[in-house]
């Protein structure tokens, strides 16, 4: 949620920013509107109680015959306050939807317009160039033994899949790989639920534009995440949190799920756009004035991944337009996929600022002993699609894999994945 203060002090900061995104700058002008109702009605009921604890000392300190005449209209005093806490009631509501319309404010520098109006912000490695005519990551997974998009559909319909074999075992080797990292980074890690409350898929901003995507479950009103980013956000919900040292960072590992809703026809061959998969995330609480930083920090840290996994890749400044609600900024790295002639997304990081904060009520306590909320950021260390690019980046004319350098421990040392061989022969 926006700071109600900041709306009513640079109303300007949200139209540009709500102007940027492609949103709606009217719903700036409702939410002064209704701001301005609000606090107007709570200001009357809390002059209306006011005046209701004055009369009720007078109605205590008068004598018993006046006090029964006191007594009448002190009762006609209380319904006026009932009804108008109602009425402020009714008014904060009012208010609430509407500010909810109005996303967080993008920061300076985020570029302007839809999707294509990204910023490239570097490029790293070269694409790789072969002498002979590249396969797929789907193809070379089923050379390996790796991937069964066949047998996934027949068990659970379209975008599902079997990671088998050496393809089970590439995935675990990536997500230990990242978690050390982590580790080492300084973050805590966590294996997260996957089903949570309506209360923290909305406080994260999930259940507005992109509701579509995520999976409901009405019989336990319960919700299927599509990153353990939210449980992440809803950890400390309700918290007052010590930053004084350092920002609480955590390492989230969980199984994820996206139902696609509008993506027909899109990435439909192998394991890029799915509706289940592995992800470990970054989330971090920080002090509002050190967030960019620390998303800095957050991109480091997967440029670093991808560098030792041998990726070529480009981190982008994602322009307004493709932002979700609750990010004022974020970085995406898109690695380069040899088949498909084009760099795709591996990972996202996004600096929320205080927007997830305010709607989760998580605050620190600030030098004066007030307390005002935290910022949050997220990022991707490793997931399942990261598999794709690796598999098409390292693979051989002979249809085998070269395992990166970095990776090898995690797999017993093994420095290639060879194809199967084909049956009926030795």
């Amino acid at each position: 949620m926006i700071d109600p203060v900041l709306l009513r002090e640079n109303p300007d900061l949200f139209k540009r920013s709500q102007e940027a995104r492609g949103d709606s700058v009217e719903a700036v002008d409702a939410a002064l509107a209704a701001d301005a109702e609000r606090r107007s009605t709570i200001t009357a009921f809390e002059d209306l109680r006011a005046a209701q604890n004055l009369f009720g000392k007078r109605v205590a300190a008068a004598p018993g015959a006046e006090k029964k005449a006191l007594v009448a209209e002190a009762q006609s005093l209380a319904a006026e306050v009932k009804a108008a806490g109602v009425i402020a009631g009714e008014a904060d509501a009012r208010f609430t939807a509407v500010v909810k319309t109005i996303a967080n404010p993008i920061i300076d520098g985020v570029p302007v317009g839809a999707e294509e109006n990204f910023a490239t912000l570097r490029t790293h490695g070269e694409a790789p160039i072969f002498d002979f005519e590249p396969r797929d990551h789907l193809e070379l997974g089923e050379l390996l033994g790796a991937i069964d998009m066949a047998r996934g559909a027949k068990v659970s319909g379209t975008r599902f899949y079997f990671l088998k074999g050496i393809g089970a075992r590439l995935e675990i080797a990536l997500m230990n790989m990242a978690l050390d990292r982590a580790l080492e980074a300084g973050f805590v890690p966590l294996i997260t639920p996957t089903l949570v409350r309506p209360e923290i898929m909305d406080g994260t901003g999930f259940l507005g534009e992109h509701n579509d995507e995520v999976y409901y479950l009405p019989a336990d009103d319960l919700y299927l995440t599509g990153t353990s980013e939210v449980a992440l956000a809803g950890y400390h919900k309700d918290e007052i949190l010590d930053l004084s040292e350092e920002p609480l960072r955590y390492a989230g590992w969980s199984t994820c799920y996206r139902r696609e809703a509008g993506s027909g026809g899109k990435d439909t061959r192998g394991i890029i756009r799915v509706h289940q998969f592995n992800k470990l995330e970054m989330f971090t609480y920080v002090l509002p004035e050190n967030a960019e930083a620390e998303h800095d920090r957050l991109v480091a840290l997967q440029e670093g991944m991808l560098q030792s996994l041998g990726l070529s890749y480009r981190v982008i400044d994602v322009a307004a337009g493709d932002l979700g609600s609750s990010a004022a900024r974020k970085f995406d790295i898109e690695a380069w996929v040899p088949t498909q002639n084009a760099y795709r997304e591996l990972t996202s990081t996004s600096n929320c600022t205080t927007y997830q904060a305010r709607r989760l009520d998580i605050r620190y306590r600030t030098e004066s002993g007030k307390t005002t909320p935290v910022a949050t950021l997220n990022g991707t260390l490793a997931t399942t699609r990261w598999l794709v690019a690796m598999l098409e980046t390292h693979q051989q004319a002979d249809g085998s894999v070269l395992v990166p350098s970095a990776l090898q421990p995690y797999l017993g040392g093994l420095e290639v994945l060879t194809p199967l061989p084909v049956k009926g022969t030795k």
